[in-house]
């Protein structure tokens, strides 16, 4: 005999039933209105584009995160979002021209084609921040305290901050005049931090000998602040742009603590997320027990170029669902309030039902012949009728 699974869902695609729902719609308008009252924008971008515009930018590193279809009107390849961030870049380049500083914020499904860690999930429910327009310590200074807020709100505690900055590595293979090919090499060692490997792969390197000691140093900098003042000996006879990172880094943290005093800062200088789209810092955001980030972020300049306008920008994104099951409000039950009204012709009930509605109440309605009373249907007070009144009682 054959079983009915189809209510089965696709593994790693989830879907919110009542109460978890409720708890979704609740925080995501209360970080909207954060953003707002920052600024922030909302923009809503298309669950679907054409696949070169979505793998542009940040999407590069997409393309095996993205299914991919064929548009029947057109012909043209077509993809589902994996990612919102190009879509907000095009929005700033192509829709919202302007020199001046664009704050934008965003909320939405994201589909990705296998699970990126963010919750085990495939469809996060992916939110976050971008700030356009200027490419100075401030703006990433901005974003930070942003995403923190972000925590604060959604009662997620314990969080500490993993920053780096790809100009360090970057700044470092361009002195050493590595080819492409060992510079792809070099960089996915390092996201293993396989010091071996790495010590062998630049001993057989045509390299002077004093940029392979800074190259094999990259993996073991990292911890509290005193991994910078290392990196700045390491690095002395490194060129500027190294020197400018390190700089910028330390600049970035001092003023983060001026606006965050509890901020729990951690340095990986061999962190290199992103690197194929990132142009400067890059963080990530962590809390114990969890082995991937629940959030991420960094500085991506120039990301408009292929869409008209290039600008610099920075941003971060988190998914709602993580933020939700790591909350420390798990207390909360939106949407326990609730009215019970008869099944009743009375047209003074119907007026009163629409007066308790308008004012914010929660009410509803009996059907005739129902099963289950008002606290089958979670309601703690109910309307009920004294001499030709309407009044409210509770359960």
């Amino acid at each position: 005999m054959a079983v009915n699974n189809r209510w089965l869902l696709p593994q790693g695609i989830e879907e919110a039933l009542p109460k978890d729902a409720a708890k979704l719609e609740a925080l995501r308008r209360k970080l909207l209105d954060i953003y707002d009252s920052w600024g922030y924008q909302l923009v809503m971008p298309p669950f679907i584009e054409y696949l070169e515009s979505l793998l542009t930018g940040t999407g590069h590193d997409l393309n095996l995160q993205t299914f991919q279809l064929v548009d029947q009107l057109t012909g043209r390849s077509l993809g589902l979002r994996a990612d919102m961030t190009p879509q907000v870049a095009r929005i700033d380049a192509h829709q919202l021209k302007t020199d001046a500083p664009n704050r934008l914020c965003y909320m939405g499904t994201v589909l990705h084609t296998r699970s990126d860690g963010f919750g085990g999930s495939r469809s996060p429910m992916q939110m976050g921040a971008e700030l356009y327009g200027h490419a100075g310590v401030e703006s990433d200074v901005e974003i930070l305290c942003l995403m923190m807020e972000t925590f604060n709100q959604a009662g997620v505690e314990n969080v500490f901050l993993d920053i780096g900055h790809v100009g360090i590595f970057r700044s470092l293979t361009d002195q050493a005049q590595l080819d492409e090919d060992q510079e792809a090499a070099l960089f996915e060692m390092l996201q293993r931090k396989a010091i071996p490997e790495i010590k062998q792969f630049l001993d057989a390197a045509d390299i002077p000998d004093e940029m392979r000691k800074m190259l094999s140093a990259l993996p073991e900098l990292h911890g509290d602040e005193r991994c910078l003042e290392k990196a700045q000996q390491v690095f002395s006879n490194a060129n500027d742009s190294v020197k400018q990172a390190l700089a910028y880094l330390q600049d970035t943290v001092n003023k983060l603590k001026q606006r965050v005093s509890d901020v729990n800062v951690h340095f990986d200088l061999a962190e290199l997320r992103g690197y194929h789209y990132h142009t400067g810092i890059v963080f990530g955001a962590y809390v114990p027990g969890q082995g991937q980030e629940i959030a991420r972020g960094g500085r991506y300049d120039d990301i408009g170029h292929v869409f008209g306008n290039a600008r610099p920008a920075t941003g971060f994104s988190t998914d709602l669902k993580t933020l939700i099951s790591l909350s420390v409000k798990q207390s909360e039950k939106p949407g326990t309030s609730a009215i019970f009204a008869p099944c009743n012709d009375d047209g003074a009930l119907a007026k009163m039902i629409a007066d308790l509605r308008a004012q914010g109440e929660r009410v509803i309605e009996e059907l005739p012949g129902q099963h289950g009373d008002a606290k089958t249907m979670a309601c703690n007070r109910k309307l009920v009728n004294n001499n030709g009144q309407w009044s409210i009682e509770d359960l």
